[in-house]
């Protein structure tokens, strides 16, 4: 997201004007009133599920490597870098990049974000044609430093660096997280006939002379590991990218495998920002790996040493994938966060056999030939990982082997005891279609697999491409409709399991997030209205108040619905961001952090009475779902918390100005003030930056309560959650 637009004012006072201009665009509406009845006594017969508020992570982008991974480094295996074209093979394989000039333009667009320099991009790129690896350039001039690809020890690429002095050899730009941390770890993995050292470093741009150094002794014809330490004078400057350097102590030559750099604070090689704000926020459950990566992904490929891990292409999204972040490391993030582990297993080009090892090596015992396996990698306890969803989104022809819905029935068939073979005490989660569209997919799943189906899946990744000509509160307004006809078609669902004889039918939504698509401009003199800067998407406000309502939506389903693990933890749609090695906050991490708190919690009956709004259905995908969508402007849910406190949720979804809400209670007393917490803004698409991390954070307060009751001031795009203690 840009903080600034064209005229050069700061993002911040851009979505102050734009929400100040949409709300001209509407009648004053000052006396706008809503009531919330909560009736205490009618309580649910079931808590809100624990996994309401989880999250998903998937090997895309930077959402692990260079997110949710502490390592710094780009490109650490010195692999050969297929660029992803944006289409698919038949089967669902993305298929590479090979024309020149459009790999220059996408080193070129990956690389400024990283603090290369201009010119140095383009010795990149030279060096790339020339044959060393993406990501890296040389150190000295193209004539002393020769490259060319060779092979890693265990097969694979690795580099060879020919150079023709010392204190030559190769480099990349990068931003180290220097506001918190001075002190890096390194390690090389290289080998060299001749040449006894090598020089790790750090350079500040512009500077000639290196502000950190250490030198790596004893090369030899094999392979080895090299570790050391790297330290950041405290009067270098934090903020400029810095250049890091693997040099050569003569002339000579040297083969490398890998280089890695990481603070020394990380946590089992997790970012510790990344860690601290996950486990702020109560995260429940993490879904790994995958999304679209887990149908091309061979779990094997990510456990034991790192000499012994390949690296592949990411046959999902191009790029590479080294396997450095496998089982053991998110088993150990999970750890690290304090939330429960769901593993997607590859039921697309993935067998049964090899998913029932998978489960057999996160929870066999030692004398179980996986078991051992895992003993021998460090870890002779058990992980009992009981959560394991039957591969992703297989009715997508994006998906590596995907398939129809009869074709995947049979999978189903096939996986599902050979899984339980291997722990009978496992949830398994069958993958479900959409619901805006997937009925017939979901009636023949359904159908062909009642006897072993519990948990069926949905992604309900809804918007579609829009016109730059629509009102940008428009696109608001469909979304705060979504979650409504969710719930009515939800409903449904659960109606078809009971009808194939699912006794206790359940519904996990293992991934979640607004996706409206900016279209192309319109021809001719038609007014854009729409823009990168005020359409609602995953890191706006929005995407705070759709999940909430989500939530909602699950709750007054109860106990159908049993999870939502919402995209993604880190870059990848909302909930942290990384740039420059700095983590902040999207507005829906404070919010699904804020709704944690029902977890556990006993749901009680609400009545709301509120305006209504009406969804002008300019979300292709709604558009088609529903004819006509209208909606209260105040959405409300209602629990008694696990320490007898009333917790009241509420969303002021509506656009047409402030809204004074009287909730009331019956038979609850309370005790004192109730606490306020609020997250809110003057427009719906306001965000977080770099620049201005904290621009939509919740703020705090105090409420009196009287005679039953409180009332709340709602400002328009708004997240109130009240708590009132009991007496």
């Amino acid at each position: 997201m840009k903080t600034q637009n064209q005229q050069g004012l700061p993002a911040f006072w851009v979505i102050l004007m734009l929400g100040a201009m949409a709300r001209a665009a509407v009648p004053p509406t000052a006396d706008l009133e809503s009531t919330v009845r909560v009736r205490v006594q009618a309580l649910s017969a079931y808590p809100i599920p624990r996994f309401i508020t989880g999250k998903f992570c998937e090997h895309l982008g930077a959402n692990i490597y260079n997110g949710m991974d502490a390592q710094i480094l780009r490109n650490p295996t010195l692999a050969d870098y297929p660029f992803g074209t944006g289409q698919t093979t038949p089967d669902g394989v993305t298929t590479f990049q090979y024309d020149r000039e459009q790999i220059a333009r996408e080193i070129r667009r990956q690389a400024t974000p990283r603090g290369w320099p201009e010119p140095d991009i383009e010795r990149m790129i030279e060096a790339y044609r020339d044959g060393l690896a993406c990501g890296w350039t040389r150190e000295g001039t193209r004539e002393a430093v020769q490259v060319s690809p060779d092979s890693g020890s265990n097969g694979g690429r690795a580099q060879r660096i020919q150079v023709q002095a010392g204190r030559q050899g190769i480099s990349q730009w990068t931003y180290l997280p220097l506001h918190r941390i001075r002190e890096y770890e390194f390690e090389v993995y290289a080998r060299s006939i001749g040449m006894a050292s090598l020089t790790v470093a750090l350079y500040p741009a512009g500077a000639k002379v290196a502000c950190a150094s250490a030198a790596i002794e004893g090369l030899s014809p094999s392979w080895k590991v090299f570790k050391g330490s790297l330290r950041v004078p405290a009067d270098m400057p934090a903020d400029p990218a810095y250049r890091f350097s693997l040099v050569a102590g003569g002339a000579g030559q040297f083969v490398v495998g890998r280089v890695l750099l990481r603070p020394t604070d990380h946590i089992n090689g997790a970012d510790p920002d990344v860690v601290r704000l996950l486990k702020e926020s109560r995260l429940p459950i993490l879904r790994w790996p995958g999304g679209n990566f887990v149908s091309g992904y061979h779990w094997e490929d990510g456990v034991g040493p790192l000499e012994q891990r390949p690296t592949r292409p990411n046959y999902a999204w191009g790029g590479v994938e080294t396997h450095y972040f496998g089982t053991d490391e998110f088993i150990a993030f999970c750890r690290a966060v304090g939330c429960e582990p769901m593993i997607c297993v590859n039921a697309g080009n993935g067998t049964p056999e090899e998913a029932a090892r998978w489960i057999e090596y996160c929870n066999g015992p030692v004398s179980s030939p996986m078991g051992a396996r895992r003993a021998a990698n460090g870890h002779p306890k058990p992980y009992g990982v009981r959560h394991w969803e039957v591969g992703n989104e297989l009715w997508g022809r994006w998906q590596v082997h995907w398939t129809t819905a009869s074709g995947y029935v049979d999978r189903y068939l096939q996986f599902a005891p050979a899984m339980r073979a291997a722990d009978a005490n496992l949830e398994l989660y069958a993958c479900g279609a959409p619901v805006f569209w997937g009925k017939a997919w979901n009636d023949t799943l359904i159908n062909g697999t009642a006897a072993q189906l519990k948990t069926t899946t949905d992604h309900p990744l809804i918007g579609g491409t829009v016109s730059p000509t629509v009102e940008p509160l428009d696109v608001y307004r469909d979304f705060m409709a979504v979650p409504k006809e969710l719930e009515r078609r939800w409903t449904g669902l659960r109606q078809d399991m009971q009808k194939a004889g699912i006794s206790d039918p359940h519904l996990a939504v293992t991934e979640l997030q607004m996706f409206a698509h900016l279209g192309p401009k319109p021809e001719g003199n038609a007014p854009v209205r729409l823009t990168g800067e005020n359409l609602v998407n995953p890191g706006t406000l929005a995407e705070a108040l759709y999940d909430v309502l989500i939530y909602h939506a699950a709750i007054r389903l109860n106990p159908f619905v049993t999870m939502v693990t919402h995209s993604a933890t880190v870059n990848h749609g909302g909930g942290l961001r990384k740039e420059r090695e700095r983590v902040y906050a999207n507005p829906c991490y404070y919010a699904q952090a804020a709704f944690a708190e029902f977890g556990g919690a006993t749901p009680v009956a609400v009545d709301v009475k509120a305006p209504e709004e009406q969804a002008p259905l300019v979300l292709p995908e709604l558009k088609n779902a529903t004819k006509e969508c209208r909606y209260d402007a105040v959405d409300a849910m209602a629990a008694v918390a696990v320490d007898g406190s009333l917790l009241i949720s509420l969303v002021h979804r509506g656009s047409a100005g402030p809204i004074r809400v009287t909730v009331a209670w019956d038979d609850f007393p309370a005790a004192g003030q109730a606490e306020l917490l609020t997250l809110s803004a003057a427009a719906p698409w306001a965000v977080n930056t770099l620049r201005q991390p904290e621009a939509v954070k919740p703020v705090r307060a105090s409420l009196p309560v009287r005679d039953g009751k409180c009332e709340v001031a709602l400002q328009p795009y708004s997240f109130v959650k009240v708590k009132i203690p009991r007496r």
